[in-house]
Protein backbone atom coordinates (compact mmCIF):
# COMPACT_ATOMS: atom_id res chain seq x y z
CA UNK A 1 0.00 0.00 0.00
CA UNK A 2 1.50 3.47 -1.16
CA UNK A 3 1.60 6.42 1.52
CA UNK A 4 0.48 9.20 0.04
CA UNK A 5 2.37 12.41 1.86
CA UNK A 6 0.02 14.82 3.76
CA UNK A 7 -0.68 18.25 2.18
CA UNK A 8 0.44 19.94 5.08
CA UNK A 9 3.17 20.78 7.55
CA UNK A 10 2.93 21.15 11.48
CA UNK A 11 4.58 23.87 12.49
CA UNK A 12 4.70 24.24 16.73
CA UNK A 13 1.47 21.90 16.52
CA UNK A 14 -0.04 24.19 13.90
CA UNK A 15 -1.30 22.99 10.67
CA UNK A 16 -0.42 24.77 7.71
CA UNK A 17 -1.64 23.54 3.88
CA UNK A 18 0.90 23.73 1.92
CA UNK A 19 -0.55 24.82 -1.37
CA UNK A 20 -1.74 27.97 -0.06
CA UNK A 21 -0.42 31.19 0.02
CA UNK A 22 -0.06 32.93 3.62
CA UNK A 23 0.38 36.36 4.78
CA UNK A 24 2.77 36.16 7.69
CA UNK A 25 1.94 38.51 10.03
CA UNK A 26 -1.71 38.78 9.77
CA UNK A 27 -2.32 35.13 9.71
CA UNK A 28 -4.15 34.79 6.93
CA UNK A 29 -4.53 32.42 3.59
CA UNK A 30 -5.30 32.87 -0.11
CA UNK A 31 -6.25 29.81 -1.95
CA UNK A 32 -6.00 30.14 -5.56
CA UNK A 33 -9.74 28.18 -7.35
CA UNK A 34 -9.63 26.90 -10.04
CA UNK A 35 -11.61 29.45 -11.65
CA UNK A 36 -9.55 32.21 -11.19
CA UNK A 37 -11.23 33.52 -7.91
CA UNK A 38 -9.49 33.32 -4.66
CA UNK A 39 -10.84 32.06 -1.08
CA UNK A 40 -9.56 33.84 2.08
CA UNK A 41 -9.44 32.85 5.66
CA UNK A 42 -7.42 33.11 8.61
CA UNK A 43 -4.94 30.58 9.68
CA UNK A 44 -4.70 27.91 12.80
CA UNK A 45 -2.19 29.96 14.27
CA UNK A 46 -4.92 32.96 14.28
CA UNK A 47 -7.96 30.53 15.66
CA UNK A 48 -5.61 29.82 18.51
CA UNK A 49 -4.40 32.75 19.03
CA UNK A 50 -7.94 34.46 18.82
CA UNK A 51 -9.20 32.14 20.91
CA UNK A 52 -13.70 30.72 20.28
CA UNK A 53 -15.09 33.27 17.27
CA UNK A 54 -18.00 34.51 18.88
CA UNK A 55 -19.29 36.86 15.70
CA UNK A 56 -18.51 37.58 12.13
CA UNK A 57 -19.87 40.31 9.48
CA UNK A 58 -19.22 40.98 6.51
CA UNK A 59 -18.86 43.98 4.36
CA UNK A 60 -21.31 44.36 1.07
CA UNK A 61 -20.77 42.03 -1.49
CA UNK A 62 -20.44 43.39 -5.44
CA UNK A 63 -18.27 45.98 -4.68
CA UNK A 64 -14.47 46.62 -4.91
CA UNK A 65 -12.70 46.53 -2.24
CA UNK A 66 -8.43 47.92 -2.39
CA UNK A 67 -5.94 45.78 -1.26
CA UNK A 68 -6.11 46.23 2.81
CA UNK A 69 -8.77 46.83 2.67
CA UNK A 70 -11.78 46.07 5.70
CA UNK A 71 -13.73 42.73 3.95
CA UNK A 72 -15.16 41.26 7.31
CA UNK A 73 -15.32 42.17 11.25
CA UNK A 74 -14.38 39.26 13.60
CA UNK A 75 -14.71 39.31 17.22
CA UNK A 76 -13.47 36.51 19.30
CA UNK A 77 -13.49 35.67 23.52
CA UNK A 78 -10.06 37.73 22.94
CA UNK A 79 -10.34 40.34 20.35
CA UNK A 80 -12.27 42.31 17.50
CA UNK A 81 -10.38 42.99 14.82
CA UNK A 82 -11.27 43.59 10.79
CA UNK A 83 -10.19 41.10 8.36
CA UNK A 84 -7.89 43.06 5.56
CA UNK A 85 -7.51 41.40 2.37
CA UNK A 86 -4.38 40.97 1.17
CA UNK A 87 -6.24 40.71 -2.40
CA UNK A 88 -7.58 43.60 -4.36
CA UNK A 89 -10.84 43.09 -6.19
CA UNK A 90 -14.89 42.23 -6.47
CA UNK A 91 -16.02 40.86 -3.32
CA UNK A 92 -18.14 37.51 -4.78
CA UNK A 93 -19.28 35.52 -1.87
CA UNK A 94 -19.06 35.57 1.70
CA UNK A 95 -19.32 32.96 4.50
CA UNK A 96 -22.82 32.76 5.23
CA UNK A 97 -22.25 29.99 7.37
CA UNK A 98 -20.02 32.12 9.78
CA UNK A 99 -22.91 34.07 10.63
CA UNK A 100 -24.82 30.89 12.29
CA UNK A 101 -21.84 29.05 13.58
CA UNK A 102 -19.09 31.55 13.56
CA UNK A 103 -16.55 28.42 15.42
CA UNK A 104 -16.05 27.14 12.08
CA UNK A 105 -12.90 29.47 11.73
CA UNK A 106 -11.42 27.58 14.89
CA UNK A 107 -13.01 23.79 14.44
CA UNK A 108 -12.30 24.24 10.24
CA UNK A 109 -9.87 26.95 9.56
CA UNK A 110 -8.95 26.25 5.77
CA UNK A 111 -12.12 24.19 4.95
CA UNK A 112 -15.65 24.85 6.59
CA UNK A 113 -14.69 28.30 8.20
CA UNK A 114 -13.42 30.68 4.95
CA UNK A 115 -14.49 33.99 5.24
CA UNK A 116 -14.90 35.34 1.59
CA UNK A 117 -14.02 35.01 -2.24
CA UNK A 118 -13.03 37.38 -4.76
CA UNK A 119 -12.43 38.15 -7.98
CA UNK A 120 -8.80 39.67 -8.02
CA UNK A 121 -7.77 42.89 -10.14
CA UNK A 122 -4.43 41.41 -10.31
CA UNK A 123 -3.62 38.14 -8.71
CA UNK A 124 -0.32 38.11 -9.57
CA UNK A 125 1.04 41.34 -8.31
CA UNK A 126 -1.30 40.71 -5.06
CA UNK A 127 0.39 36.96 -5.18
CA UNK A 128 4.41 38.57 -5.09
CA UNK A 129 3.75 39.79 -1.32
CA UNK A 130 2.34 36.27 -0.33
CA UNK A 131 4.33 33.37 1.03
CA UNK A 132 3.57 29.75 -0.23
CA UNK A 133 5.11 26.03 0.42
CA UNK A 134 8.44 25.41 2.46
CA UNK A 135 9.34 29.37 2.39
CA UNK A 136 5.96 30.01 4.23
CA UNK A 137 6.44 27.28 6.64
CA UNK A 138 10.10 28.59 7.32
CA UNK A 139 8.54 31.98 8.05
CA UNK A 140 5.44 31.11 10.09
CA UNK A 141 8.38 29.35 12.17
CA UNK A 142 10.75 32.00 12.33
CA UNK A 143 7.52 34.30 12.93
CA UNK A 144 6.14 31.77 16.25
CA UNK A 145 9.57 31.67 17.78
CA UNK A 146 10.40 35.08 17.48
CA UNK A 147 7.27 36.57 19.03
CA UNK A 148 6.87 34.00 21.60
CA UNK A 149 4.10 32.13 20.05
CA UNK A 150 2.99 28.66 21.65
CA UNK A 151 1.70 26.07 20.18
CA UNK A 152 -1.85 25.61 18.50
CA UNK A 153 -4.54 24.67 20.36
CA UNK A 154 -6.90 22.32 18.65
CA UNK A 155 -10.96 22.31 19.82
CA UNK A 156 -13.13 19.17 19.51
CA UNK A 157 -14.09 18.59 16.41
CA UNK A 158 -11.02 20.46 14.50
CA UNK A 159 -10.81 19.30 10.98
CA UNK A 160 -7.69 18.90 9.45
CA UNK A 161 -7.26 20.88 5.50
Amino acid sequence: MTREAPSFAIVHSCILPLDLHYRIEQHQWVRVEADGTVTLGYTDVAQTVAGRILHVTFRPTGRHYAHDATVAVVESAKWLGAYRTPVSGLLLETNAALLEDPELVNRSPYRRGWLVRIQPDDLERDLADLLTGHEAIAAYDAFMSRRGLDDCVHCEGYELP
